[in-house]
């Protein structure tokens, strides 16, 4: 399972850095930008849940800018990485306690948050995908088979 989600996460990175070259390709990408960056930060969030960090972020939709997207996505593939790989087989199957940003209680399996982790990002990726199709930006592949074929 580890190996799995270990891909699953470099594929995130490929599909971010690809979607992310076509968004820099326009000046008119601020709904797109804002997606990603929503994106990202989720990212961010998630991880600080699994590794027991209080949430220090007050909103889900940053007004970051896309020049600052590369690094975000570098450091965000790094940090999990280096969760992923201190993580044992058992520790998928393990319950994660955090609150959400309302303060609300959860518990959810390792496993369950990393699928949603990935899912999140694909959904977000397609949106802003459509913004740029909207705006005559030619799209990348981003389709998991994509990457499976180049990896």
């Amino acid at each position: 399972m580890k190996d799995y989600f270990i891909r699953l996460l470099h594929y995130d990175r490929y599909a971010n850095l690809r979607i992310l070259a076509a968004l820099l390709q326009t000046e008119d990408r601020t709904k797109a930008e804002q997606l990603m960056a929503h994106l990202l930060i989720a990212q961010q969030v998630w991880l600080g849940r699994c590794i027991g960090k209080p949430a220090s972020v007050t909103t889900l939709w940053p007004d970051w800018k896309a020049n600052t997207f590369e690094q975000i996505i570098n450091d965000n593939h790094s940090q999990w990485l280096t969760f992923l790989v201190g993580a044992s087989n058992n520790d998928f199957e393990q319950s994660i306690y955090y609150k959400n940003l309302q303060g609300d209680t959860f518990e959810t399996r390792l496993s369950d948050i990393l699928t949603h982790l990935i899912n999140h990002g694909t959904h977000h990726r397609a949106q802003v995908g459509q913004h740029l199709k909207l705006v005559g930006i030619g799209l990348p592949g981003t389709d998991y088979i994509l990457f499976a074929r180049e990896h």
